[in-house]
């Protein structure tokens, strides 16, 4: 990954306390996966950044060398790599994204 991409990468997590690193856009997913955590955080009414990958070939292949993370979508939470969909999933479903969001201080639908 060259040091733009990086940049560009790290840019959005800087500057979005909560990023979603998605195919697609938060209005209108263009994966199964994308859409079930935008879902998450919409029900949750957390305020989002949605960095559609598919406008970026860069950026969709470097998040991943990125995070070390091999599929997409990637939730950044206060600069913290949170998970993909399963793992934001299994945390929506258990209580812990309401924990992290808290701890984070984001605000969202209680």
């Amino acid at each position: 990954m060259d040091d733009q991409t990086k940049d560009a990468i790290q840019n959005h997590i800087d500057n979005n306390e909560v990023c979603l690193f998605m195919k697609g856009t938060p209005d209108a997913p263009q994966c199964g996966f994308s859409m079930a955590v935008t879902n998450m955080l919409k029900i949750l009414e957390v305020n989002f950044k949605g960095i559609n990958v598919l406008e970026d070939q860069s950026i969709r292949e470097g998040i991943k060398t990125f995070s070390d993370w091999p599929t997409i979508p990637q939730l950044y939470i206060k600069k913290e790599f949170v998970g993909g969909c399963d793992i934001v999933k299994e945390m929506y479903e258990n209580g812990e994204l309401k924990k992290v969001l808290d701890t984070k201080g984001i605000d969202y639908k209680k």
